[in-house]
């Protein structure tokens, strides 16, 4: 005998049928209940949201501002020192071409000096060889005259008494 089963109003549920009628009410009661607790969470987060307040941020933007004031300020200050590096840099180039013509005039002083120098000492030598010549000339016409002196008065006759 196949099991059966009447419900109120004639309508008759046969075997299988039981059973995919049975499976059909617990999905259905399962769908059902997934849409209550969805709805149930969804109520819920929607008072979460509702209740939210923003944070105080103020705070930050106060110090985001005053971080922005500092980095102009250095900004500032980085432009003046590139400024002022740039005048050294010119200042010191100025320098360098002044020192090297500097260095060239006095190159040129140094070797006019060094020519002078040489032809001193040449004209020096020159005039102290002739002056060596001179005095020995002169020593030696002394030398002569001395003995000529010295045999004249080795020959005179008074000089033997």
């Amino acid at each position: 005998m196949a099991t059966e089963m009447e419900l109120p109003g004639g309508i008759k549920f046969k075997g299988g049928k039981i059973f995919a009628v049975l499976t059909a009410l617990s999905t259905l009661a399962a769908g059902g209940w997934t849409v209550y607790k969805f709805i149930d969470d969804y109520l819920e987060l929607k008072e979460v949201v509702s209740a939210y307040t923003a944070p105080d941020l103020s705070g930050f933007d106060k110090q985001i501002s005053l971080v922005q004031q500092e980095v102009e300020m250095m900004q500032s200050e980085m432009g003046m020192v590139l400024q002022e590096i740039s005048l050294v840099s010119d200042v010191a180039n100025e320098l360098k071409g002044d020192l090297r013509q500097d260095v060239r005039r006095i190159e040129t002083i140094v070797e006019d000096v060094e020519q002078r120098v040489k032809e001193d000492a040449r004209t020096n030598a020159k005039e102290l060889k002739e002056v060596i010549k001179d005095i020995e000339d002169d020593m030696s016409k002394l030398e002569e005259a001395t003995d000529k002196k010295i045999k004249i008065a080795l020959e005179n006759p008074l000089s033997k008494m």
